[in-house]
């Protein structure tokens, strides 16, 4: 069994939209108001996940070959990094509040981390089944 090109993106879009789906559910969670939240996690889910799709392609994240060579890992963490302030700014002007550089650290951080830990599973993955099935 072998993972063709166009499968791994679609897992790859797929993995990426969970991963910030739990970043977002972590946020509101560490902030105490998971219970509460309900459609009020969109407001920074659904900038995150823009901006991500912005700015990703620029670094070529999706890119099937990329995805499964470790050296490329640092692609999707830089990625998150720069698209970070971009969701902040979406859901600053989405909220019509002020954005604050903290909240632009922790999310670019927490998100880029998830984002690496999530493509370091499916590189680990995606490799392994490769080596079985050659």
């Amino acid at each position: 069994m072998s993972v063709s090109p166009s499968a791994r993106v679609y897992i790859i879009l797929v993995g990426d939209a969970l991963t910030l789906a739990i970043v977002t559910l972590f946020g509101f969670a560490s902030h105490g108001t998971l219970d509460t939240a309900g459609s009020r996690m969109l407001t920074t889910f659904l900038p995150l996940m823009v901006a991500w799709l912005l700015v990703a392609p620029h670094l070529r994240v999706f890119d099937a070959a990329m995805a499964v060579d470790a050296h490329q890992l640092w692609r999707p963490f830089w990625a998150m990094v720069l698209a970070a302030p971009m969701a902040a700014w979406l859901r600053g002007a989405w909220l019509d509040a002020p954005i604050l550089p903290v909240f632009v650290l922790v999310l670019g951080g927490i998100a880029a981390l998830a984002i690496l830990v999530w493509r370091g599973v499916f590189w680990f993955v995606v490799s392994r089944v490769v080596r079985q099935h050659g």
